[in-house]
């Protein structure tokens, strides 16, 4: 049996059938009351099973593209499974995109068909008129909405009519898994990745822990093996890459993952305590300061005794949050995790006290110059990091992005990540920050991540982006976008005094813009597009 995603999660469903897989909350509407739907591993097949049916009979071939236009929902899941079982390839649609960001996305990603929920049939109606190659909907929540000029049928009736069989296809190892990501700074692009190659680097290797299992049967003996797995929880909305892999990677361990609709921080602390969660994954203080707010507000309320783990994936924690955290969960482990789309599960970021990140233990990390040739292990000049082996193909229908992603240098393809690093003696690697959001200010360059993590050590401050803005002088000046605290109120000169205890004089921000709220990504990432934008107005 190939390392197929789908081959993997059959297996593994064969093994442990009545496992439950999959742990569902959403709110009751009007009440303070949580449903929670499970979905063992047999379950969720059966109807994946039925669904990929449905796709074929609708025409959906492998290799073609099927949009998954919803929030977190057990139909995102099961559409991800059964576009994999079909050798199909489900794209990650953001659904705040607007109506011109949705029609991009659609025609780029050539997708053929389209499982949307229907509270956003208004924005899909708008959009499909500028989508000619999309051909079908499929329809998730209330029935009898209708489209112009396309087929589009009701999810469960369709569902009900197939089999639920899986009389599918062969599949391979060189399947195709594609992530669409970006849109903060340019619009999005669908990363591709082989399915074996998704295995060990987006995926661990079925094994976070340890060394990567190496086949069908190493993977299916482990999950049995775990008997007492461990219960996370997903924050992030499953359009959100790293939210997949972590989905993916449990399915394969044998391990339930926990979703919900919507991000609802007492929600969490209630599931916490219902379904004894372990861990948590978020992104960055975005979601887990409201956690910290949600916990010194009611979390008394809650026996929280289960939660050991809070990691985040896609941006960084600041120190003070962390130490906040800790004190309120006496024990908790707080982690921050290295790794991009383009490269999947690179590894644990380690802080110093003097607030310097690091990453080690990650044979497959490397730096390259801006011409893409490796540094030498012991040279301590900055590059950019790269990752070698189990990486992406290319982006989707963009070879010239893709040639300067996704180089082969001396016969081996690396994935060129825009983020700076420098190695140390040890061989760990020192990150910097973003090249793309790097400010040169009279040639020194700054790093946003650093006076952002400054800046959120004040007390007042709840977030923080920094950003370059055009000078005669220096060519750039350093500038912040700050929302503070409720209630506090503080003078931006404070803040900059504030920055001077953390950082060197030349990255201190020059000039700050208080704001109601800092915008993110659905997935709390940071739209330094939309930062640079308002510091420059400012």
């Amino acid at each position: 049996m190939s390392l197929n995603i789908a081959d993997l999660y059959e297996a593994v469903t064969d093994a442990i059938p009545d496992r439950v897989a999959l742990i569902f909350g959403s709110s009751v509407p009007g009440t303070d009351e949580l449903e929670v739907q499970r979905r063992s591993y047999v379950e969720l097949d059966r109807r994946a099973n039925r669904l990929a049916h449905h796709l074929l009979s609708i025409g959906v071939q492998p290799g073609q593209h099927v949009g998954l236009h919803m929030r977190n929902c057990l139909e995102y899941v099961e559409t991800l499974l059964a576009c994999m079982k079909i050798r199909a390839v489900a794209v990650n649609v953001n659904y705040r995109y607007t109506d011109a960001e949705l029609a991009y996305l659609y025609n780029n990603s050539e997708i053929v068909a389209l499982v949307v929920e229907t509270d956003y049939a208004a924005t899909v109606a708008a959009t499909l008129p500028q989508c000619p190659g999309l051909r079908h909907l499929l329809l998730v929540g209330d029935a009898g909405v209708r489209f112009d000029g396309i087929e589009a049928q009701d999810y469960e009736p369709a569902l009900a009519a197939q089999s639920d069989g899986r009389d599918f296809a062969p599949r391979s190892e060189d399947d195709h898994f594609v992530v669409y990501t970006g849109g903060t700074t340019g619009m999005p692009k669908g990363v591709v990745w082989r399915h074996e190659d998704f295995f060990y680097a987006a995926l661990s290797g079925a094994n976070l822990s340890g060394p990567p299992r190496r086949s069908a049967a190493e993977v299916v003996d482990a999950a049995v093996a775990n008997t007492s797995p461990t219960v996370l929880m997903l924050i992030p909305p499953l359009m959100h890459g790293a939210a997949v892999y972590s989905l993916l990677t449990a399915f394969l361990m044998g391990a339930p993952r926990v979703i919900a609709r919507t991000f609802d921080p007492e929600q969490v602390l209630r599931m916490v305590e219902s379904e004894r969660i372990v861990g948590i994954t978020v992104v960055g203080d975005a979601i887990a300061g409201p956690i910290a707010d949600a916990i010194d507000a009611s979390g008394s309320r809650y026996d929280l005794s289960s939660l050991k783990l809070i990691g985040s994936g896609g941006a960084l924690f600041s120190p003070a949050l962390k130490d906040r955290l800790r004190e309120m969960l006496p024990g908790l482990v707080v982690k921050d995790a290295f790794g991009a789309s383009e490269s999947g599960n690179d590894g644990v970021v380690e802080f110093d006290a003097d607030g310097t990140k690091r990453i080690r233990s990650n044979p497959n990390m490397l730096l390259v110059d801006g011409q893409n040739r490796v540094l030498a292990a012991e040279s301590a000049e900055p590059g950019f990091i790269a990752r070698r082996g189990h990486v992406p193909i290319e982006y989707f229908g963009d070879p010239e992005k893709t040639a300067a992603t996704f180089p082969t240098v001396d016969g081996v393809r690396l994935a060129v990540l825009g983020d700076m690093g420098r190695r140390e003696a040890d061989g760990t690697i020192v990150l910097l920050g973003r090249g793309s959001t790097c400010i040169n200010s009279g040639g020194e360059k700054v790093y946003p991540e650093e006076v952002e993590l400054a800046l959120k050590t004040h007390p007042a401050v709840l977030d923080a982006l920094v950003a370059g803005v055009a000078d005669a002088r220096f060519g750039e000046r350093v500038a912040a976008v700050v929302a503070l605290r409720e209630g506090c109120e503080v003078d931006t000169s404070e803040l900059t005094e504030h920055c001077r205890l953390h950082v060197a004089g030349y990255k201190i921000p020059r000039s700050i813009v208080v704001v109601p709220a800092v915008v993110r990504s659905p997935s709390g990432k940071a739209d330094y597009r939309w930062a640079k934008e308002t510091v420059a107005q400012g």
